[in-house]
């Protein structure tokens, strides 16, 4: 029972570290499984595990509304749906729609969590982490639903087929997001580029803006010390 007690503080204290430990670990999981039907359902319960807490941090963050829990219930409801057969176009494309939905919002969230608080803290710096995974999920999706509503968006010399995996997807993501450019899938119609060049501007500004927050807040302290001896 204390176990359980100090689990259940340790979640509700660093929401953001808990959102990004389970973000890795779906990382991790879609590279053992992307080609094994047999660990779907550990993937997919991964998945919703992922958006009950992206709706417990919404919950915390100056943006919950109506519209972050819709996005969340949305996504939770398609995933569902996928996972029990009903997979058709529309119904993926919509599943997807909310997942990027329910990703862009909380990383919104997020940021305005970080940007309220005046003196940097752990969950910041766990926060940090997972707006930037939470970006790049919300573009893989954003790529899914481009290559089936334009077939043979993308390109990859390694997958000459008309869809790619999700694993490639979001592996051009976060190539894209870091600014590495390692991926070797390349987008090729013009909806396709017109997001990674979203994305491109979206990992840059992430950068910029912060990390510098984040630098801001470490000095701030500093400098609320310095004026008081000063002031004495």
């Amino acid at each position: 029972m204390q176990t359980l007690r100090q689990f259940w503080n340790a979640f509700r204290l660093l929401p953001s570290a808990w959102l990004l430990m389970v973000q890795l670990a779906l990382l991790i999981f879609s590279t053992v499984t992307y080609d094994d039907n047999q660990y779907k359902a550990l993937t997919w319960s991964l998945g919703v595990l992922a958006l009950l807490i992206i709706a417990k941090v919404i919950r915390q963050s100056p943006v919950f509304t109506f519209w972050g829990l819709f996005f969340v219930s949305g996504a939770f409801v398609f995933s569902i749906l996928i996972f029990i057969g009903f997979d058709s176009q529309i119904v993926q494309i919509t599943a997807h729609s909310f997942e990027a939905l329910a990703y862009f919002y909380a990383a919104y969230g997020l940021i305005r969590y970080m940007f309220a608080d005046r003196y940097l803290t752990k969950d910041e710096l766990f926060a940090a982490g997972a707006v930037f995974t939470l970006i790049a999920w919300a573009f893989a999706f954003l790529y899914s639903i481009c290559q089936i509503v334009i077939p043979n968006s993308f390109q990859n010399p390694n997958q000459p087929q008309e869809l790619q995996r999700w694993l490639d997807l979001l592996f051009l993501s976060f190539s894209l997001q870091s600014a590495t450019g390692l991926s070797d899938v390349m987008p090729i119609s013009p909806a396709a580029r017109g997001i990674t060049m979203l994305q491109m501007f979206g990992g840059v500004m992430y950068f910029a803006v912060i990390v510098s927050r984040l630098i801001a807040l470490q000095y701030i302290p500093h400098v609320l010390n310095r004026s008081t001896k000063e002031k004495n």
